[in-house]
């Protein structure tokens, strides 16, 4: 084998018996061995740490070639397991051989739900409880840590791999993989039973407006309002639960950005896969050790108005950044796009509310709303059902104000009285109200026209007019 992905490839090969079972009972589809035998994790444990050891100097030297690495750990292994004494068959030791490599230069049990495509989602409720998320539904595995020390030696890896670093001063940690996954870890003394890791993984091609068509999260007449928004450079905010794909669908969006303009996107961690030649990436830095060096969305925020953009891109508004990215938008940088977590697009603009108040000026809460109903023009808003899909179930425009009250309507709707399928799948999609939005003035004096035949359910248009619609 010449590195970690072919040992990870044919264990995959070689195994048999569930490796996952739903949190209902059910069993999903085989896709791992039975777990080692109990009393082999102290030696399994002995074996990881001597190698650890022994190579210490050069398992986290940049500058070595992988091969190079993957070969020195695969002699001292062998030499290790050679003179062990504990009485194991000859299948078992090289199971332990694959862990143990797989523990070194990866990430130990949870390799192979990494490696897997179908897998989105990996969750580590303490050493003994490993879950995933598939296809929106979560499954608990037969998958287990040896103990807390041999988790967080794998989570030690992680964010070392990075530059960050996780102890009792800093326990809590957000980082991400070189495939640009999201990793959280946060450790004793403020996770009980822990450790706790959660990664997001993200799909190894980015998705496109296709794909998310394809998976039912919206439609073709709906893609194509959605790219003449962002082409005229109305201002939109994607809201939606923890998980319901709002960063999938932000990539996507930005998608429609024109190559010619200069993007600037902000995140926490990037996860952002923009696809134009002029984008700039920023990313936010946590305090050290000292509670120094902070550099927050904010900051970033500030920062980016000086750096020219066409488009200001942040990954999400959680806090004081709003009130910053609120003045971008009300003062010439139209075009942004930017996520929050709501329950629906009213709760988004109270939580909006919310987060300028948090930077601390002192403004009556209309004047608060009057920034929040001349900067945003358009809300989509994702959910993911009980089905475990991810959908699009509100395009909302912000219309102004009313009194002291913003005003929306509805263009899109999710249709939930098509009901469900036999097999638990919700068989309504996004369909227009028939309302006209106000905006639709605003882009024809860019140039840009909203076919009336967008806001007629496509069911009811002759094939002819809705290719008209979709191109």
């Amino acid at each position: 084998m010449s590195d970690l992905s072919e040992i990870l490839s044919k264990r995959r090969q070689q195994q048999d018996g569930p490796s996952e079972i739903r949190l209902d009972g059910d069993t999903a589809a085989d896709t791992g061995a039975e777990p080692i035998r109990l009393e082999l994790y102290a030696v399994r444990r002995r074996l990881h740490a001597a190698v650890v050891d022994s190579l210490s100097t050069v398992l986290y030297d940049q500058s070595l070639d992988r091969d190079r690495l993957s070969k020195l750990v695969r002699e001292k292994l062998a030499e290790l397991l050679q003179s062990e004494q504990a009485p194991m068959t000859a299948e078992e030791r090289q199971r332990l051989f694959i862990d143990i490599e797989s523990d070194v230069l990866g990430y130990g049990p949870i390799d192979e739900f990494l490696a897997d495509t179908e897998v989105t989602e990996v969750m580590v409720n303490g050493p003994e409880e490993i879950f995933i998320e598939r296809s929106g539904k979560i499954y608990k595995t037969n998958r287990r840590f040896a103990d807390e020390d041999h988790l967080r030696s794998v989570i030690d890896g992680i964010v070392g791999r990075v530059g960050r670093r996780v102890d009792e001063s800093s326990p809590m940690v957000d980082a991400r993989l070189q495939d640009g996954s999201r990793v959280n870890a946060i450790i004793h003394p403020l996770a009980i039973g822990g450790p706790f890791l959660t990664i997001r993984k993200f799909a190894a091609d980015p998705y496109k407006t296709e794909d998310l068509i394809r998976f039912g999260t919206f439609t073709d007449p709906v893609a194509r309002f959605i790219q003449l928004c962002v082409e005229g450079k109305l201002n939109v905010l994607v809201s939606g639960g923890t998980g319901a794909g709002k960063t999938t669908t932000l990539n996507v969006i930005s998608d429609f950005i024109p190559g010619d303009e200069r993007i600037v996107t902000i995140e926490d961690a990037v996860e952002l896969r923009m696809q134009q030649p002029h984008v700039l990436q920023l990313e936010s830095r946590p305090p050290n050790i000292e509670g120094q060096g902070q550099v927050s969305i904010r900051d970033l925020v500030r920062n980016a108005l000086r750096m020219r953009p066409d488009r200001i891109v942040v990954g999400e508004v959680r806090g004081a950044e709003a009130l910053d990215m609120l003045q971008a938008m009300n003062t010439g940088h139209e075009g942004s796009i930017s996520t929050l977590h709501a329950n629906s697009p009213r709760d988004a603009l109270s939580r909006l509310e919310t987060m300028v108040l948090m930077a601390g000026v002192d403004l009556p809460i209309r004047a608060i709303r009057e920034q929040i109903a001349a900067a945003i023009d358009v809300v989509i808003h994702q959910s993911r059902l009980r089905d475990g899909t991810r959908r699009l179930t509100h395009i909302s425009e912000i219309e102004g104000m009313e009194g002291d009250i913003i005003t929306m309507q509805d263009l899109f709707l999710f249709d939930y009285s098509a009901g469900i399928d036999d097999s638990g799948k919700f068989q309504g999609r996004l369909k227009p109200t028939g309302v006209r939005p106000r905006f639709t003035e605003k882009l024809a004096d860019v140039g840009i026209e909203l076919p009336p035949a967008l806001f007629v359910d496509e069911e009811l248009l002759p094939d002819g007019e809705r290719l008209k619609v979709i191109r």
